[in-house]
């Protein structure tokens, strides 16, 4: 008999996020099932289990049995993503999840998981069956081999808790200590931002301890070192301690989308691209990464214009407009990228139409996220640009005041600055001057300043 595989999926037809009807039943039958087959495994879906009795008690049975599974997080059901729950607390090895590609992000807890993606057609069927088969395939002869000799851990509680599930009192004690030392190392790297790079340097060090290694800390304290380091705009010891970080921390969407921007900031386009690029094709699409993707491209487009190189540059700068607006349609919630997309748009020669258009929709955008909760400081420096695009002296001036007072880190002011001045030395090319942004401007950079002096 052939080994067993269990497809968590879900039936029918479901709708995703990004507006397409996806046929479920299409996808298994002409991608996961035949992949299986062609594995050597027996799929077994459980809408085909013939028991009869409560329909948990065969759930249960084939997650915690069966040696192979393959779950489709796409659309992040919530019969899935319990039931990969249960797989993951019992089975440590041999479950491969997978998604459609183009479909919305996967959730925080499961975006770092080790994923296949597929494509669909725009009626929500299997597009690259061929292609997304042998992948599939692939990763199952692989798993197969590998429950023959060396089982690889795929289950995220098996991967990070010691000694799971044998956890004993003693680790729980363990467990305190730590979450106390968290907090006062976290208190400790607060005061450090404001004291600059070198206190942050020697709490890393302190963190290091004898064995000059930080892999034992606890995840939220590297973290909180981490962006502390960007807090102060030290690009390269961000840089550095990724390599530093335990594997599966390094490897996370949050630690590479910053190692990204990082490495931009640090004049090493090309590797920040590659990574975020990377991530886009593994992890899924999302309005963040494309933002700082397109910062990427803008960036090239800038240092061409510089250079005088009038052929690159115009191709520079539509590709950031591209970028920018793949991450704003990727989340119409997220205007970051929206506002990048119509500033760049308005500095095209001659301006993009397409920004009349995206304009409103990006004001929409922000201004419900600020009526909705707690805004942030990009929140107000989006609405702040918008009204600078407009011209809205008054709304430009009541945004900017609210971006003063949310300021968190230095190159936040710096940023947006960098934006006003694009569109302040695109509209003097055409004898076109607006005093009050360019104040704005000013003390933007004066904001900065005094930020990094501190």
């Amino acid at each position: 008999m052939k080994p067993l595989c269990f497809v968590l999926m879900p039936f029918n037809k479901k709708p995703d996020a990004s507006g397409i009807m996806i046929d479920f039943d299409a996808v298994y039958n002409e991608l996961i099932a035949p992949a299986i087959e062609e594995a050597g495994l027996e799929p077994l879906r459980a809408d085909e289990e013939q028991a009869g009795g409560i329909i948990q008690k065969p759930m249960f049975e084939r997650l915690l049995l069966c040696p192979f599974a393959v779950a489709d997080l796409t659309t992040a059901n919530a019969n899935v993503f319990y039931e990969l729950g249960v797989r993951h607390a019992v089975r440590p090895w041999s479950t491969v999840p997978i998604f459609y590609s183009k479909g919305a992000r996967l959730p925080f807890d499961v975006r770092d998981l080790r994923t296949l993606s597929y494509e669909l057609t725009g009626a929500g069927t299997p597009a690259d069956v061929e292609h997304d088969k042998a992948t599939l395939v692939k990763y199952l002869l692989a798993a197969r081999e590998a429950a023959a000799d060396k089982p690889l851990t795929d289950s995220p509680l098996f991967q990070l808790i010691d000694g799971y599930p044998n956890i004993t009192s003693d680790k729980t004690d363990v467990f305190r200590k730590q979450v106390q030392y968290s907090t006062q190392i976290k208190k400790k790297l607060e005061i450090a931002r404001e004291q600059g790079v070198d206190a942050i340097r020697a709490i890393e060090k302190e963190l290091s301890g004898n064995l000059n290694t930080i892999m034992d800390q606890e995840t939220g304290v590297i973290i909180d070192l981490f962006l502390s380091y960007r807090a102060v705009k030290s690009w390269e010891d961000m840089i550095a301690l990724v390599d530093k970080m335990p594997l599966p921390l390094a490897s996370t969407i949050l630690v590479q989308e910053q190692l990204g921007m990082a490495l931009n900031r640090a004049d090493q386009g090309k590797q920040a691209e590659k990574i975020l690029t990377d991530l886009i094709n593994e992890r899924g699409a999302s309005s963040e990464t494309y933002g700082l993707l397109g910062r990427v491209h803008k960036d090239r487009w800038e240092a061409a214009v510089k250079k005088g190189d009038t052929y690159s540059a115009p191709k520079l700068l539509e590709k950031a407009v591209n970028t920018y607006l793949k991450g704003f349609e990727t989340d119409w919630r997220d205007a970051y990228p929206g506002v990048n997309a119509v500033t760049l748009m308005e500095i095209m020669d001659p301006p993009d139409p397409r920004r009349l258009q995206l304009l409103p929709v990006v004001a929409y955008a922000v201004e419900r996220r600020i009526a909705a909760g707690e805004p942030d400081y990009w929140d107000y420096a989006t609405l702040l640009e918008l009204k600078v695009l407009v011209k809205d002296e008054r709304e430009a001036k009541d945004a900017f005041g609210n971006t003063l007072i949310t300021v968190r880190e230095a190159f936040e002011p710096e940023t947006t600055a960098r934006n006003l001045r694009l569109i302040r030395e695109a509209r003097e090319k055409h004898g076109e001057e607006v005093p009050w942004a360019a104040e704005i401007e000013k003390e933007l950079n004066r904001k900065a300043k005094s930020m990094e002096n501190q």
